[in-house]
């Protein structure tokens, strides 16, 4: 048996070597930018070789695809909160409201998701993926939205369109927002934020 098929016979040290690779290109994403980050780079940062590193990924846009997934794995962890709390939806979603302005007001993981999206700007197959990502959370929203427990489960499918996309838009334009004005306070964010998320999850008169 090779050593690459003896490494891969260990699911656990196998799952650890790919997070430390993915840990360390985040870092490198952040301080370089998608293009200024060779494998090299990210190998080094990792501390291991980068034949080593091939052997979990072909190449940086399977890095960049698992970290969309690992972004993707966490939201929907969000979510699925979200759908195991008891009581009303309305409630459940401004109490989380906190989280989701922690998560798009934290400078690494905006720096992070800035490049991402500069990257999906020149890249069809980073774009594709994220289109995807996307896809799934608006897929996600709307499942929470229809539930039995939603004060607009009744909507149109036009109207929830509009909802989840601006709910969407006002949470993710966080990261710009903290990018352009760093001094931006969770506080304040949430003072107008929680009467928003109110109005969109409620009928409209």
């Amino acid at each position: 048996m090779t050593e690459k098929q003896k490494r891969h016979t260990d699911p656990a040290l196998a799952e650890a070597r790919r997070n430390q690779v993915l840990t360390a290109a985040a870092d490198c994403f952040r301080r370089k930018g998608y293009h200024g980050a060779g494998m090299a780079e990210i190998s080094k940062t990792a501390g291991m070789s980068a034949g080593h590193i091939y052997n979990y990924f072909d190449s940086k846009e399977a890095i960049i695809e698992a970290i969309i997934q690992q972004n993707m794995e966490e939201m929907f962890s969000i979510f699925q909160q979200f759908e195991d709390h008891p009581g009303d939806l309305l409630t459940t979603m401004l109490d989380g409201a906190d989280q989701g302005v922690e998560r798009h007001t934290d400078k690494e993981k905006n720096a992070l998701d800035l490049e991402m999206l500069a990257e999906a700007a020149r890249n069809q197959k980073v774009a594709f993926l994220m289109q995807q990502s996307d896809t799934h959370a608006r897929d996600r929203m709307r499942r929470l939205l229809t539930a039995e427990r939603s004060l607009v489960k009744d909507a149109t499918d036009k109207e929830l369109d509009a909802r989840i996309n601006v709910i969407f838009a006002m949470i993710g334009g966080l990261a710009m927002r903290r990018t352009l004005y760093p001094e931006l306070q969770k506080d304040t964010i949430l003072l107008a934020l929680r009467p928003a998320l109110r109005t969109l999850l409620s009928p409209f008169e």
